[in-house]
């Protein structure tokens, strides 16, 4: 495998991000109007690109993102692996100041590399990280396949991203996110390289 193609986004917008509530592994929701024009945008842009699987979530709103690939007869799996982090009891909850504090003092701490720290006894970035190296330890294995499309999530992506790419994942935050955004990656001799960075040129078009 010389070089292989990794295109990852983030899922379209849902009425969960619409309204500020909290939204992670264990929220099955759908994309709403906003997020289906994203995925169409998105796909009127990238549809071109020879794409041999696409990677989705165990959750529906990152398969919906990319149905329309998924409808032109290009394989997919899904993968827990995937999923978004879990923030716990937070999780389907209008913002509440206190709860909201609790989640920034939380990122605060994984800034300052206390990663084993979990909001709302959900999951903590070690076990986020380890779920996404065995899903990308498959993925990678499959060396026919030179471009592939993985659809995911805001935080998942920041974690994914950062430690594909060889930073300390205390500095996930610097790999900004929204929703439909693409992270265009290539691997070859064993590292990666950034070829979009959180773009969105695509929305729009």
């Amino acid at each position: 495998m010389k070089t292989k193609n990794i295109y990852i986004i983030r899922h379209g917008q849902t009425d969960f991000n619409l309204e500020n509530k909290v939204q992670g592994r264990g929220i099955d929701s759908s994309i709403n109007a906003t997020g289906r024009k994203q995925a169409e945008d998105f796909f009127e842009y990238y549809k071109e690109v020879p794409f041999d699987k696409v990677y989705v979530s165990g959750l529906k709103r990152t398969k919906e993102s990319v149905q329309q690939f998924i409808d032109l007869g290009i394989p997919y799996e899904s993968h827990d692996g995937l999923d978004e982090i879990s923030w716990g009891k937070h999780e389907g909850q209008p913002y509440d100041p206190v709860m909201h504090q609790i989640y920034l003092d939380t990122i605060a701490g994984w800034a300052e590399g206390k990663l084993d720290l979990a909001v709302g006894e959900g999951e903590s970035p070690l076990e986020v990280v380890e779920r996404q190296k065995a899903a990308m330890h498959y993925i990678m294995a499959n060396k026919s396949e030179k471009n592939v499309l993985i659809a995911t999530h805001g935080r998942a992506m920041r974690m994914l991203v950062c430690w594909l790419l060889n930073y300390p994942l205390e500095k996930m935050d610097s790999f900004q996110h929204s929703n439909l955004c693409l992270y265009q990656l290539q691997y070859g001799e064993g590292q990666y390289r950034v070829i979009e960075h959180g773009s969105t040129k695509h929305l729009g078009s």
